[in-house]
């Protein structure tokens, strides 16, 4: 029997509405939300990403930027504009849109956005709360596969978690969310890389399976068992060999892989529109922050 496709766009949607009530709040307080992301050079890939971010913020109330930056900028200008919005009164949520230009420092200028602005998580601050299982904003892609799995229906609690890639956007704060002994979360985490020997034979022991590997079509059918949440992180675009055009696809084999898991996302329409919900969600709980301090 063919998976249930979780609809991100759809859970994405519910989120929107619940924040749209808690930004009608906050306005009644004299406060918008303000969320700024920093975009260094014209690279066309994440200009689009980010008129996606602008639209979902416009779509809640959430007041938004992008501040265009040169690809030349020095690490010091860079540093300087960022602390430029720390000090920003009407800017609760700041991102910093990767990849950097190679003479850049990416740690460095994540170290850089205040921790109380942090909303994608990057600030090493931030990650080392998230790691100790203290109050923090996480990083908007790994929280959204949580929402994903617990509004679907799949809650990690309890479950084996096997997650393919140890990014530091993806995979490693993944498994310091769905570690801890939290709601949602207390899962058996294991996490999968280059360096896994027998990856199918890893990733057939998973109740939940992650692909966040960044290769087109990775998991194949024979590395799922049956009956496998499978949630697909990955955004590769390839050739359609049919129409000869340019079609986005996950890390998964969907059509091969949907036959034999119990539930999967889709790519597109899976994680990307929660990703960016959860990121408005960071920002809404950043402005929120002010009226109980």
């Amino acid at each position: 029997m063919p998976a249930e496709i979780i609809d991100g766009r759809k859970i994405a949607s519910e989120i929107q509405e619940e924040l749209k009530q808690r930004v009608a709040k906050l306005k009644e307080e004299g406060i918008t939300p303000g969320l700024v992301a920093i975009l260094v050079g014209e690279d066309p890939a994440s200009l689009s990403y980010l008129r996606g971010i602008a639209r979902g913020c416009e779509a809640v109330g959430i007041y938004t930027e992008t501040v265009k930056l040169p690809a030349n900028i020095t690490q010091v200008e860079l540093e300087r504009s960022i602390d430029k919005l720390n000090k920003d009164a009407k800017v609760h949520g700041i991102i910093l849109q990767l990849p950097l230009p190679k003479h850049l420092d990416t740690l460095r200028a994540e170290s850089a956005i205040s921790p109380d602005k942090d909303v994608d998580g990057t600030n090493p601050v931030n990650t080392g709360k998230l790691l100790l299982g203290e109050e923090t904003f996480f990083p908007s892609t790994p929280y959204g596969v949580q929402e994903l799995l617990v509004r679907s229906g799949h809650s990690p609690e309890g479950k084996h978690v096997v997650i393919c890639g140890r990014s530091n956007i993806v995979g490693k704060p993944l498994m310091g969310i769905l570690v801890q002994k939290q709601k949602g979360a207390n899962a058996t985490v294991t996490v999968c890389h280059t360096g896994t020997k027998n990856l199918p034979g890893v990733t057939r022991q998973a109740d939940i399976l992650v692909a966040a590997m960044g290769k087109a079509k990775a998991i194949t059918a024979d590395m799922v068992k049956e009956g496998t949440i499978v949630i697909d992180v990955g955004v590769n675009q390839i050739q359609d060999l049919a129409t000869g055009k340019p079609k986005l696809v996950g890390d998964v084999d969907f059509e091969a892989v949907k036959e034999k898991a119990a539930a999967i996302t889709p790519v597109p329409g899976g994680t990307g529109p929660v990703t960016t919900a959860m990121l408005m969600a960071n920002t809404v709980k950043a402005a929120e922050k002010l009226t109980s301090a």
